[in-house]
C-alpha cells in the first residue's frame, strides 16, 4: 500500500497529545489536533476526515492516529521522522484487516444465525488478561493507555477483532483438522535425523512481504523494528505488534530449534550469533525475519528404547545344568514372539517364565548386557538369552527413537502441526479477503 498522503499531519497527531511519555515530541499543531482539556481520549477529533474506506466501512484520520497511537505504547517504539511512515502504513494495514475479519464475521453470523463477534465480557477477559501480566490491573492499564492518548475503545476494537478471528477460524477448521500419524512421524525423524546439530532458543518477528506492499518495503521495516529494539523497545512488545508469524501471540517466542527447521537463511544468521544477540534482517522466500538469539546448545539427544522381556529366575550360584536348561526353554520361546506384541500373553504360558514391561529408558542407562544386546537391535526384534545376576533373560525391543530434553514429545509435535496449520489457513482467508474487497484510499 502506498504511502498516505497525511503522514505530516497524522504525526503532529500522534506526537501531540499531553503527558504522552517518554516518545512525546514538539510538532506544531493547529488548535482542532489536541483534544480539548477534559475531553475523552477516544472522542473523535475535530479534524476527523476519511482517509481509507473498506468495502463499504469507513477508517478515518483519527482511527489511525489512534492506532498509530496504540502501536507506539504498546511496543515500547520511539517515533521518529523515520518510522512513522511505517507506523502509519502499518495501522492502516492493521485498521484495514481487521475491517475485513469483522465484515466476514458478521456475514457468517448472519448467514448462520448465531453471533460470531466477541463479547464485552470477553473482551473484559482479555485485558484483564493482558494487565496480570504486566503486573497490573485491568483499569490502571486502560488508564495508563488512557495518559498516553489512547482511547479505551480503540485497544477494545483491536482485541474484539484479534478474539472473534481467532475464535472462528479456531471453530470452523479446528475440528475438522486433524494431524495425521504420517505428519507427527516425519517430524519426529526429522527431528532425530537433526538431534546431534546444535540447538537454538529463538524469539521471531516475521515481516510479511505481500502485506507490507513488497520485500523492499518489507526490509526496510524490519530494519527500522532492529534500531527500535537496538533503542529499548522491548523485543517481545514489538513482535505482538508487529510480527505476522503465529508466535506473535507469545511475543515472538518460538523456542528450542534445530538447523534446518527455519530455512537455510535463518540457519545462516543463526551461526553467527551469540546469546543475547539480534540478527540483521533476514530476506526469506515470503518476506523478512528478526531474530533474538536467547541461547545455544550443543545437540544433547540421546537414545531411548521401550522394552519387554521374558525372564526365568536364576540365581548367580545356579549350576550349569540348571542355568542350561533356562538357557533351553528361553530359546523354544524365543521363535514365537514377534516383537513385543503379544509377548506377556504367550510366555506367561511356558512354566517358570515371567515377562513383563519395562518401560521407557535411554540406552546409555541400561545395565552393561541389555545395553549391548539393544545397541545392536532395531524396534521389532527379541534377542538371544541374556544372562544377568538375576536371571536369564530375552529382551524385546517396543520402540527406538531419539530422546532428551531438547526433543518434542509426540502431543507437542502435535500441537505444533495443528498451530502451524491453524495459521497458514487464517492467512490465506484474510489473504482472499484482501483479494476480493473494495479499498479506496483518500
Amino acid at each position: 500500500m502506498r504511502v498516505l498522503p497525511s503522514v505530516a499531519a497524522l504525526a503532529a497527531l500522534v506526537l501531540a497529545q499531553s503527558g504522552a511519555g517518554a516518545w512525546a515530541q514538539e510538532a506544531a499543531l493547529t488548535p482542532t489536533d489536541v483534544p480539548a482539556e477534559g475531553q475523552p481520549a477516544d472522542k473523535p477529533l475535530l479534524s476527523e476526515s476519511v482517509v481509507v474506506t473498506v468495502n463499504d466501512d469507513i477508517i478515518s484520520s483519527y482511527d489511525i492516529v489512534q492506532r498509530m497511537r496504540l502501536l507506539i505504547v504498546t511496543s515500547g517504539i520511539q517515533p521518529t521522522d523515520q518510522n512513522l511512515p511505517e507506523l502509519q502504513r502499518e495501522a492502516v494495514r492493521s485498521l484495514i484487516d481487521e475491517h475485513l475479519e469483522m465484515q466476514d464475521l458478521k456475514q457468517e453470523g448472519k448467514t448462520q444465525k448465531f453471533d460470531l463477534i466477541a463479547s464485552d465480557s470477553e473482551v473484559d477477559d482479555e485485558i484483564a488478561s493482558i494487565a496480570r501480566s504486566n503486573n497490573t490491573s485491568a483499569s490502571q492499564l486502560l488508564a495508563q493507555l488512557a495518559a498516553q492518548g489512547v482511547g479505551a475503545q480503540t485497544f477494545r476494537d483491536q482485541l474484539r477483532a484479534e478474539i472473534s478471528w481467532r475464535g472462528w477460524i479456531r471453530g470452523r477448521y479446528g475440528q475438522r483438522l486433524t494431524i495425521g500419524e504420517d505428519q507427527v512421524k516425519a517430524f519426529e525423524k526429522r527431528q532425530e535425523g537433526e538431534a546431534g546439530k546444535p540447538q537454538y532458543e529463538i524469539s521471531e518477528i516475521f515481516i510479511d512481504a505481500n502485506r507490507s506492499g513488497g520485500m523492499q518495503q518489507a526490509e526496510d521495516g524490519a530494519s527500522q523494528l532492529i534500531t527500535q529494539i537496538q533503542r529499548g523497545a522491548p523485543f517481545q512488545a514489538v513482535a505482538r505488534q508487529f510480527s505476522a508469524a503465529p508466535s506473535a501471540a507469545n511475543g515472538g517466542e518460538v523456542g528450542w530449534i534445530t538447523t534446518g527447521e527455519m530455512g537455510s537463511e535463518v540457519d545462516s544468521a543463526l551461526e553467527g550469533l551469540r546469546p543475547g544477540q539480534l540478527s540483521a534482517p533476514i530476506p526469506v522466500k515470503d518476506g523478512v525475519y528478526i531474530i533474538l538469539l536467547q541461547d545455544r546448545r550443543a545437540g544433547g539427544a540421546t537414545e531411548v528404547v521401550r522394552l519387554k522381556q521374558a525372564a526365568i529366575a536364576l540365581p548367580k550360584t545356579a549350576t550349569a545344568e540348571e542355568a542350561s536348561a533356562a538357557s533351553a526353554k528361553l530359546a523354544e520361546l524365543r521363535p514365537r514372539l514377534h516383537g513385543c506384541d503379544d509377548l506377556e500373553g504367550i510366555s506367561q504360558k511356558i512354566p517358570g517364565v515371567v515377562a513383563g514391561d519395562l518401560g521407557e529408558a535411554e540406552v546409555k542407562d541400561l545395565a552393561p548386557a541389555f545395553r549391548d544386546a539393544v545397541d545392536k537391535m532395531q524396534a521389532g526384534q527379541v534377542s538371544e538369552p541374556i544372562r544377568t545376576d538375576a536371571g536369564l533373560h530375552l529382551i524385546a525391543v517396543c520402540e527406538k527413537h531419539m530422546g532428551g530434553a531438547n526433543m518434542l514429545t509426540h502431543d507437542q509435535i502435535e500441537d505444533r502441526l495443528f498451530g502451524q496449520e491453524l495459521a497458514m489457513i487464517s492467512k490465506r482467508e484474510l489473504r482472499d479477503l484482501r483479494n476480493s474487497a473494495t479499498i479506496e484510499t483518500r
